[in-house]
């Protein structure tokens, strides 16, 4: 073979460089293309709720989802319908002294603030009473100052069929098990981020303790919100950045829960409803391994936007149990195994072929 290149120098260089560049080309070009695609975000935790959902609460775009849409029971998460609602229609320093009409017709085994008959409260005091101790009292009092309770579930079920929240029927405004109600993780984290539009929403969702009235007296005393990622209490830590939402629990219902949290400028929006597994802890453990992927996951989201359409929206496939297996962030910036070792596998061609066609231009000679 030595003699035999030293015969054809010019045709053997020729032939040699030629295949050395198809192999760097090859070699360099394979894992640029790996590279330049976008990364994707990991596979979503497999849990054990009947149904939950992980939004982005800046763009609406749903990251991922098991049965968003199955018609559940909402326990007290639908007291964010209720105050999304009413809160527009009534003064927040309206005074109101609460009368026996205010505190009947509440259910049996509902959960209380403690209003009080001939206690004067403002409707900001009511609105705490909402939303940190999950008053069905403060829900019943605030529905009969916006004209009653069967107008003011009328305007909820309005409300709801005009943000798109298509999967609700309303039938109490406090979310206590009633028959023919029900709602969805979907429709939950729509009316959610609807109540983020308003300031006395977003204030009085990530109050942590209040005085009961706040104007203090001998009947006041304190509260705290039951939301336990947010202050933190039963054995559970509170997560970095929450700022709300509702929490909730009936029999019927299980555990349910809507929690947002802001962290970078990005804010996260998680539904979980009735978990199978565990204690009455498990609808917030759940909610934090969804709001940390979410964290993860939205920012890869926003980057392949960017980039360009590489697959169809996750929107439009909110309906399916989970996302499927995905490169994990850390090996998205890396090039992929096949693209490492495309370009050596094309030096290797290539010079292989060398022998080859040297042999034909020496029979063409001939």
């Amino acid at each position: 073979m030595a003699t035999f290149l030293r015969s054809h120098p010019r045709t053997a260089k020729t032939v040699a460089v030629s295949g050395l560049c198809t192999a760097l080309t090859l070699g360099a070009v394979a894992p640029a293309l790996a590279a330049g695609s976008p990364p994707r975000p990991p596979a979503a935790p497999s849990l054990s709720a009947l149904s939950w959902e992980v939004m982005d609460a800046g763009t609406g775009e749903v990251l991922a989802a098991k049965a968003p849409h199955r018609r559940l029971p909402p326990a007290s998460t639908l007291k964010t319908l209720f105050a999304l609602t009413v809160l527009p229609r009534l003064r927040q320093d309206l005074v109101h002294r609460a009368s026996y009409a205010d505190l009947s017709d509440i259910a049996e085994g509902s959960s209380m603030v403690g209003v009080d008959e001939g206690t004067r409260y403002t409707v900001a005091d009511l609105w705490r009473g909402v939303f940190l101790s999950s008053g069905n009292d403060a829900v019943n009092t605030l529905a009969r100052l916006n004209g009653g309770l069967p107008r003011t579930l009328t305007q909820m079920q309005d409300t709801a069929r005009r943000i798109g929240a298509r999967d609700t029927r309303v039938r109490s405004a406090d979310g206590f098990d009633t028959p023919g109600q029900y709602s969805s993780a979907h429709d939950l984290a729509l009316i959610a981020r609807e109540g983020f539009k308003n300031p006395d929403f977003r204030r009085y969702m990530g109050t942590k303790w209040a005085q009961f009235p706040a104007a203090g007296g001998p009947h006041a005393f304190g509260i705290q919100n039951t939301n336990r990622l947010l202050v933190g209490s039963h054995g559970v830590e509170p997560y970095r950045g929450m700022i709300g939402v509702k929490n909730g629990y009936t029999s019927q219902a299980g555990n349910t829960l809507v929690s947002a949290a802001t962290r970078k400028g990005r804010t996260v929006l998680v539904t979980v409803m009735n978990p199978q597994d565990g204690d009455s802890n498990q609808v917030y453990e759940e909610t934090r391994e969804l709001l940390d992927w979410g964290f993860v996951a939205a920012p890869l989201r926003a980057r392949a936007a960017v980039a360009g359409p590489q697959h169809p929206s996750t929107h439009h496939r909110a309906a399916a149990a989970a996302p499927t297996a995905a490169v994990p962030a850390e090996e998205a910036h890396q090039p992929s195994g096949l693209g490492r070792h495309l370009g050596a596998a094309a030096a290797l061609l290539a010079l292989a072929g060398v022998p080859l066609l040297l042999r034909r231009r020496l029979r063409k000679g001939r």
